[in-house]
């Protein structure tokens, strides 16, 4: 009986104090609202993005995770970013291709001249 009315003046006690914790708020009140955090250190629009830049990129967390907003932006520009690099190595491999079949066509002329 002694312990039972030990863990319920304890209640009590934790009761009383959190509530007053919360109710009272002290000298200063209530907490002021938190603006939300923005993405400080975006991709770069000046220069093409580099690995460090990725490596670099940190976005804020907001109430559920991410900004979706941010997110998606930095998503966008390294999408755009990419294709951008895959349609210059693509027409380098053609450039290349098309130089290699020239060194050869050339090398091969020579040769069929001399057999004449």
């Amino acid at each position: 009986m002694f312990m039972f009315l030990f863990l319920v003046v304890a209640l009590a006690v934790v009761v009383a104090a959190v509530t007053l914790a919360v109710v009272g708020g002290g000298e200063s009140g209530p907490l002021p609202e938190a603006a939300p955090e923005r993405l400080a250190d975006p991709l770069p629009l000046d220069r093409p993005v580099r690995r460090d830049d990725v490596d670099l990129l940190r976005f804020p967390v907001a109430v559920r995770g991410y900004r979706m907003a941010d997110v998606d932006d930095a998503l966008g520009r390294l999408g755009a970013e990419i294709a951008e690099r895959d349609a210059r190595i693509a027409g380098l491999e053609a450039d290349l291709a098309g130089a290699r079949a020239t060194a050869v066509t050339s090398l091969t002329k020579p040769a069929e001249e001399d057999h004449r």
